[in-house]
């Protein structure tokens, strides 16, 4: 039977994120996570849902692909099916050819793992490569060290607690009570953000989010108690990576260790919801984000380019 390409609606969002959930795996190359759609979920299940593409023979879902954008496709296989040729030729063709539905004419990219068949086929159609960017990856076999015993960066020098808040910050999960606040510290941290408090009530109404947790830093060294940084965190079950995806830190309260110790918290929530690992990716470009990682014990993986049609 032929590879299908189909548009799952709202309904059949569960079965795509159950196969992202079931593909990932510690000895994968980077790829769509369920977290990638339960940061999208931010726009509301039709919006994600209209964004979602899956491949599907003989009952079976062998790829789902996410359109970050209209002109990007995230997409992914069933780790059994990276290599299989009549699936990346279907891949290929509807990602060419704009009357299918994926992407339009014009300048567009895709994602795809390291590895994938879709990946060769794609550039010897002429595709070229996109800008750099570094995924990194920190077991989470031992316990994560604390930020408030973790050696200065700089001088080497351990820091105690400092009234029982993490190097000034106070971390919290973030409930429904502190979304305002969320969205306020990403707002920050991201210009041209559009997040709202709305948009955080949508996320955490998904799917994906039934395994994640949101965290908020306060600044406890002054009587402010202002809200510094916030990550989410996305658990795809016990025994499989967790995916670190959004850090924001506000852009008044930067080069404090910040990143640092929130991505430390990020990767401890994780192991205390059973992941195996936690990876994050950057744009290469974004030197002081892949320091804070690396400093917080994540180690940088190969880049990785997107393929891009001009």
């Amino acid at each position: 039977m032929a590879t299908m390409l189909e548009m799952p609606g709202p309904e059949g969002l569960r079965e795509a994120v159950d196969a992202l959930r079931a593909w990932q795996d510690d000895a994968a190359p980077m790829q769509l996570h369920p977290g990638d759609l339960g940061w999208f979920w931010r726009s509301g299940a039709e919006a994600t849902a209209a964004a979602v593409r899956t491949w599907r023979r003989d009952g079976r879902i062998l790829a789902v692909g996410l359109l970050d954008g209209p002109r990007l496709l995230r997409l992914t296989t069933a780790p059994d099916a990276r290599r299989d040729e009549e699936l990346a030729r279907r891949l290929v063709e509807d990602a060419t050819e704009p009357e299918r539905g994926v992407l339009p004419a014009g300048r567009v990219n895709v994602e795809a793992p390291a590895g994938a068949l879709v990946r060769d086929l794609l550039a010897e159609e002429g595709w070229g490569l996109d800008e750099p960017w570094t995924p990194l990856r920190r077991d989470l076999t031992d316990p994560v060290e604390d930020p408030v015993e973790a050696p200065n960066v700089q001088t080497g020098e351990r820091t105690g607690p400092r009234n029982g808040v993490r190097n000034g910050l106070r971390i919290e999960v973030a409930g429904p009570e502190r979304a305002h606040e969320v969205a306020a510290v990403h707002r920050a941290g991201f210009e041209g953000s559009t997040f709202t408090e709305e948009r955080w009530h949508a996320m955490a109404a998904g799917l994906p989010y039934t395994e994640a947790r949101c965290l908020i830093a306060y600044d406890d060294r002054d009587d402010r108690h202002d809200a510094v940084a916030t990550v989410t965190v996305w658990s795809a079950g016990p025994g499989r990576p967790g995916l670190l995806e959004p850090m924001s830190v506000h852009r008044d309260h930067r080069r404090r260790g910040h990143g640092r110790t929130m991505s430390l918290a990020a990767a401890a929530t994780l192991r205390s919801l059973g992941s195996s690992s936690v990876l994050v990716c950057t744009p290469s470009a974004n030197v002081a984000a892949v320091a804070a990682y690396t400093s917080a014990g994540f180690r940088p993986r190969p880049e990785i380019r997107d393929r891009c049609r001009s």
